[in-house]
Formats: structure tokens, sequence, C-alpha cells
């Protein structure tokens, strides 16, 4: 998986590209990330890459051009998405994760600043739109790292253990069951007794049964759409 990432910041990613799993998944070649400027695709001597809006209005928007330039300077990958990072976008999920690591060899991020970007990057450009959710950040850069993150966790040979990508929260419409490790009692508090029972078919159930009440009463909206699925 290629990212291209279209960024004002780009040291704002080097330590996270180079920490945990994610550095490792770089390491080895599983993923790769480009750090773009768009500065670098201006033409004045001041760099600029954000103007006022037309109409009036509070606050710059980044301009076409330079975004437009970094783009189009990139090489272009049989399956490749141009997603904007941006509240107005559709939300970031498990689903779209999958959907993104499962088919698309090329990802190219534009991290938004300011009020915002110039329409014509949203209409002429930009061929999908994402969100982390009803909230504004600074920057573009914050949900453009994490969805990177999402999707490379996801491209084999990133997580040593596959089996355990497939219980972990939203992969069922569940949250993911209560988890304890050792010592057995800390503070008084017990490690529930099922679990030291060596009864796989006892544990799986009572897990199951966490998943299904944890989802309920924390996510409705998550426990009414697997109501509906099951």
């Amino acid at each position: 998986m290629r990212f291209d990432i279209i960024t004002l910041f780009p040291d704002f990613f080097i330590s996270p590209l180079n920490s945990s799993l994610l550095g490792k998944a770089i390491a080895k070649e599983i993923a790769t990330v480009n750090l773009v400027n768009p500065r670098d695709f201006t033409v004045d001597k001041h760099r600029k890459v954000d103007d006022i809006t037309y109409g009036g209005g509070v606050g710059m928007l980044l301009k076409p051009e330079p975004i437009f330039a970094a783009v189009e300077s990139l090489p272009v990958l049989p399956q490749r998405e141009i997603i904007l990072m941006t509240p107005q976008g559709e939300s970031l999920n498990q689903s779209l994760l999958k959907d993104l690591a499962s088919n698309y060899q090329q990802l190219v991020l534009i991290c938004g600043h300011y009020e915002g970007v110039d329409e014509r990057i949203r209409q002429h450009l930009v061929t999908k739109e994402v969100s982390l959710g009803d909230f504004v950040l600074t920057c573009g850069e914050i949900p453009a790292l994490t969805l990177v993150n999402g999707v490379t966790r996801l491209l084999p040979g990133t997580v040593g253990k596959v089996a355990s990508l497939k219980t972990e929260s939203f992969e069922t419409d569940l949250l993911d069951y209560p988890q304890y490790t050792r010592p057995a009692e800390y503070r008084g508090w017990q490690v529930p007794e099922v679990l030291r029972s060596g009864n796989h078919q006892l544990i799986d159930q009572w897990r199951r049964e966490q998943q299904i009440e944890r989802t309920r009463d924390r996510r409705p909206d998550l426990w009414q759409k697997w109501q509906e699925n099951k």
C-alpha cells in the first residue's frame, strides 16, 4: 500500500511513522508513506498556499494551484483514491478501513487547514471525503495519521496474530469483551472465575454475553444494528 500525504507540516508525521507496529510495517515495506508539502509547488517568493475567500468571510482557504500541482506530481497506481480529510466527509469506521485496505493500492490524503479548501479541489480532484466524526480539529494531519494507522494494521504482515483482528470491536457490530491478565487478584479485585476455569466453551459463552451486554449499554446504535443483522 502506498500512502501519499499532502501536508503543510510533514514533521508532524515523523515520529508516529517510525513508532510501534506502524513503523515496523513501513520498515518491512508493507506500506510506504510519501510526504508532500504543497509549498514546494508554489510559484511566488512567499510560497503562499492560502488566500481570502470570495464573498467575504472569516479565515483563509487553501488555494487550488499548489494542491492540484502536488497531487499531479505523484505517480498513479491502478487502484487509487484521493481523499480529503474534512469534517464534512463520511465518518471513518472499521468498514471503511477494511474497504481501503482491501481494494486500493494507493491512497492520496489531503490534509485540510484554516477554513478549508477551495471548492474546486473538492469537485475536480478529490474522489472521497473522510471525517473522524462530528467535531472540528486544528488540522487534517490528525485524521490522516489515524487513517494510515487503521489501514496499515489491516494489511497482511502488520499484525502478527491475524486471528486477533477478527475478535476486535466493530468486526461483528459488537464491542470487544473484557480482558484480564495476571495477577488473578489486585487490590481485592478478582479476575472472573470463568476465565480461570480452563473450560473454553464456557469462556466463549461468557465473552459473547459480555460483548452483547457491553454493546447494548454503551452503544445502543451498534446493538440495534447487530440485532437486525444477526
